[in-house]
């Protein structure tokens, strides 16, 4: 992974989140329950004796899908679908995502719920810090259909369009030219 891919602090967590599949591979890091809950204690958002069930799986990948709709929306310059802020609403609710204020006075969203849905609200919080310091539309995923790999865009004009320009940018580019050429 190239360091140009990276996101800024936690919102990294949620860019590995979103890659636990690679398309092109065809590689599935949430394969399993088990998968699930050793891929959310190797990333620190939960303890490593968590237990994720089929269901937790099921909706782990929903939610997973559900920032993927959001990051393409980011590459076109679209707003959020509808199905995907009702997806990440709900798992808000699931996960009992709420404020809380430190002594400090400054606040935080917080998950109150445990195992896979205090997880998933921990990635939604940090959607939430995110979206505050400007961090968030930069998180795109890639507009190759056969890739929407996760990417942060580090581009001065937040022009970023794949994950990268030698692979897929090249792809999409050869694939407009032998349109163009095909129809003269």
């Amino acid at each position: 992974m190239s360091k140009r891919q990276q996101a800024p602090g936690e919102l990294e967590l949620v860019r590995a989140f979103v890659n636990t599949i690679d398309r092109e591979a065809n590689t599935e890091h949430l394969g399993s329950p088990r998968a699930l809950a050793a891929w959310l204690a190797d990333h620190d958002l939960a303890p490593r004796n968590t237990v994720a069930t089929k269901r937790d799986l099921r909706h782990a990948i929903k939610v997973r899908e559900a920032l993927r709709a959001v990051l393409l929306a980011h590459n076109r310059g679209a707003r959020a679908p509808a199905a995907a802020a009702e997806v990440l609403d709900a798992a808000a609710i699931r996960a009992q995502v709420r404020l809380r204020f430190a002594r400090e006075a400054s606040a935080a969203l917080e998950s109150q719920a445990a195992g896979v849905d205090g997880a998933l609200g921990r990635i939604l919080a940090i959607v939430h810090d995110s979206i505050a310091d400007g961090t968030w539309a930069r998180l795109k995923a890639c507009r190759e259909h056969t890739c929407e790999w996760a990417f942060y865009d580090h581009t001065k004009n937040r022009s970023g369009a794949w994950c990268s320009m030698k692979v897929c940018g090249n792809r999409a580019k050869a694939r407009a030219y032998r349109e163009r050429h095909a129809a003269a």
